[in-house]
């Protein structure tokens, strides 16, 4: 038996001894972790983008999608309960919804001043990360220095694709050069893969998104924008997709195939940030902090696209990963948030 596995096993062993030295009704309790965590994935709908957004069609006048319910009330509720000290808040609105150019320059601007507002009168419960209108690039490069010098943003936040075209494509060069320039933080948040046939009784949420996550991931490293621009941090939602799990195959097309892709993928691994919203727990972490380390690894919960009850039971099974030790859940909870994110990380300490 390799060394790894035989050390895993003693570790499964141990954690299975300690649980039975527990008295019974305990043993379900997940361990004690202090409060503060920093939740990176986050998404908002304050008040007036709601507004536009039914102003624009995008929403019903009332009801519509769970997430488009939001309210401060619980949202903090949730956080509270799940001792979530901030959220950076993000309007994840596809591309295309800016592809007019008025509505890019007055939509973009309503988004990043909904959430700015939240910041301002919640400074140390929130952070944000701005929209940009990716479908035009000049406009886009505007937009970024107006909400990183203007509205105090933490970052900004790129779907995977829009209207087909990858974020590693040159039409985006202007817009890496300036966030390499700022040394900007990245938040890359999937859409469905343009033309994908839907699989029956499989939402695009569940796998499609995953796809596109991965798809955008490699075109990166493919294209040599990650080498070109390594000052900007990019941070891939829900676990990085596939990318993770992948990247042996990504390997072999460098050998085989000649393909673009470096012969060896972990430091392209190590290049990006990752969410816990996939959610890592208890499925995914094993390779995920194998693949990239646990410093690589930001606590996300998907609210409210996730309900109070899916953050709670994620949340949960979070802080029992067997695979995550204390040190490592510091990290994950709230340390590399603080680092990667300075404007909030001075609010909050």
């Amino acid at each position: 038996m390799p060394e790894t596995t035989r050390r895993r096993a003693l570790q499964v062993a141990g954690l299975a001894m300690a649980a039975a030295a527990v008295p019974a009704g305990e043993a379900a309790a997940a361990p004690r972790r202090p409060r503060g965590r920093i939740d990176t994935h986050h998404h908002a709908v304050p008040p007036r983008m709601r507004e536009w957004a039914v102003e624009q069609g995008l929403l019903p006048p009332t009801g519509g999608p769970s997430w488009a319910q939001w309210t401060l009330p619980s949202t903090l509720r949730t956080m509270n309960a799940n001792g979530i000290a901030a959220g950076v808040a993000s309007a994840p609105v596809p591309a295309e919804v800016f592809l007019d150019r008025g509505i890019a320059a007055s939509g973009v601007q309503v988004c990043n001043e909904s959430l700015a507002e939240l910041v301002r009168e919640h400074p140390t419960r929130f952070g944000f990360f701005a929209n940009v209108a990716m479908l035009h690039p000049d406009l886009a490069v505007r937009q970024l220095a107006h909400a990183l010098d203007d509205l105090g943003a933490d970052g900004v936040l790129l779907n995977t694709s829009a209207a087909g075209h990858y974020l590693g494509e040159p039409m985006f060069d202007p817009l890496w050069a300036e966030l390499d320039k700022r040394r900007a933080v990245v938040f890359v948040h999937p859409v469905a893969p343009k033309g994908l046939p839907e699989a029956p009784g499989v939402g695009d949420w569940l796998a499609d998104y995953l796809l596109d996550t991965t798809r955008t991931a490699l075109n990166l490293i493919a294209a040599g924008t990650l080498d070109r621009y390594p000052r900007v941090s990019v941070v891939l939602s829900h676990g990085g997709g596939f990318l993770p799990y992948m990247a042996g195959r990504a390997e072999r097309s460098a050998r085989e195939d000649g393909g673009p892709l470096p012969a060896r993928m972990r430091p392209a691994l190590r290049r990006f940030h990752y969410d816990t919203a996939l959610p890592v727990s208890p499925y995914a972490a094993p390779s995920l902090i194998a693949a990239v380390g646990a410093d690589r690894v930001l606590f996300g919960t998907d609210w409210p696209a996730n309900s109070a009850r899916e953050v709670a039971l994620n949340t949960r099974d979070l802080d029992r990963d067997p695979v995550l030790d204390e040190r490592a859940h510091r990290a994950v909870d709230r340390g590399n948030a603080l680092r990667l994110l300075p404007r909030l990380a001075e609010r909050l300490t």
